[in-house]
């Protein structure tokens, strides 16, 4: 039986290795993407689509987190048998100030996983700390809401359409 520092140890593995496997994917669908090397960074990737105004590009920030069941988004704290570790860093629910989407990495088998892609403008409504992947299968490998994470009114409407949006506490 696993100890709990097995365990641990890989939960962090796993981690980063959803990053890495989070930025392949998208990278063969955007190209411009990159792992974000800043230990302090709310954010894991930046993904640099073209912009659709006179060749200029739009920079998403993106913070990736394993969902098995749910997605936090929660940062700024440790998990494991290292909980005691003292960063200076407080924990903090992820906002438009400090990524533009969170993009749970769902992995359905072995060697297949699922993108969930929650703007932040949608976690400042919802008032929580996580939520069930099966609540939000609409933003299940929708690129549409990645590409358009910054875009405030489309998104509520396509959360309405996707039938979610009575989870909201706060609407336009």
């Amino acid at each position: 039986m696993a100890t709990s520092e097995d365990k641990g140890r890989q939960a962090s593995i796993d981690g980063f290795a959803h990053e890495h496997i989070v930025v392949g994917i998208l990278m063969k669908k955007y190209r411009n993407v990159s792992l974000v090397n800043l230990p302090l960074s709310p954010y894991d990737i930046i993904i640099v689509l073209p912009s659709k105004k006179l060749g200029r590009e739009e920079i998403i920030r993106a913070q990736i987190k394993t969902a098995t069941r749910s997605i936090s988004f929660t940062g700024g704290t440790r998990g494991g048998v290292d909980r005691e570790y003292i960063s200076g860093v407080k924990e903090y629910r992820q906002s438009t100030e400090t990524s533009d989407v969170v993009i749970g990495i769902h992995p359905a088998s072995h060697n297949s996983f699922e993108l969930y892609f929650v703007p932040t403008v949608l976690i400042e409504r919802l008032d929580q700390k996580s939520i069930s992947i099966n609540k939000i299968q609409g933003l299940k490998d929708n690129y549409d809401i990645l590409e358009n994470c910054k875009n405030e009114v489309l998104i509520i409407q396509k959360c309405q359409e996707y039938g979610f949006l009575g989870q909201v506490r706060k609407v336009l």
